[in-house]
């Protein structure tokens, strides 16, 4: 069956405009069949915008919009903190179309947008990672988002995801226990869930090995 995680949607056309209103300012997005949430922002990802805003005040470095669909959070991060360097990436080349006519519409520059599987195509290391993970993909791919990010994430970095208690939240908060130091749920909303993975610095990865 076809869904939002597919390369190339067959879903006929039907695009519509979305108004969203975050943090004080007002963006639009263009999405369409075919795409993940199409009909509005996604109340998950919406808040882990916002969440991520509360936690990181002065936000700065790469971030990484994993799975990024039509691309309002990382078009939405990016104009909140124009210094970062973003980038998005999708498997879904039309969502991946939406997201750069969003980013022009937005008056967005200076952002990278890759079509990518998980990070297979995306180079280097980052700061921040966000997510809100294709849960209709399947585990497989939902933890292999999660060891991808491991793995790619600066000393330093954290990795924020989204998911709904009923889709899986505490067992993957389980399975990224055992790719970070530290992971914390830091919201709880309408049953989503905000999960905060900070990576191994040297020490902790010295005591591991």
């Amino acid at each position: 069956m076809a869904h939002y995680y597919d390369q190339n949607p067959t879903a006929e056309h039907q695009v519509i405009e979305l108004k969203v209103r975050i943090n004080g300012q007002d963006f639009q997005f263009q999405t369409d069949s075919g795409v993940f949430s199409r009909s509005r922002l996604d109340y998950g990802s919406e808040l882990m915008i916002e969440t991520v805003i509360n936690d990181q005040k002065k936000l700065k470095g790469r971030l990484l919009d994993l799975g990024c669909g039509y691309g309002p959070v990382g078009i939405i991060m990016k104009r909140l903190f124009p210094a970062a360097e973003v980038v998005l990436c999708d498997i879904n080349e039309r969502a991946l179309g939406l997201a750069r006519k969003n980013a022009r519409q937005n008056q967005v520059q200076y952002i990278d947008i890759l079509q990518s599987d998980g990070l297979q195509k995306v180079t280097g290391q980052f700061d921040t990672i966000m997510t809100n993970p294709p849960i209709r993909a399947g585990k497989a791919v939902v933890y292999r988002f999660f060891a991808e990010s491991a793995k790619r994430l600066k000393p330093d970095g954290q990795l924020y995801v989204v998911i709904q208690k009923k889709q899986g939240a505490p067992s993957a908060q389980k399975y990224l226990q055992q790719l970070f130091a530290q992971v914390e749920v830091i919201e709880r909303s309408a049953g989503y869930w905000i999960i905060r993975a900070k990576h191994f610095n040297e020490q902790d990865k010295a005591m591991l090995e």
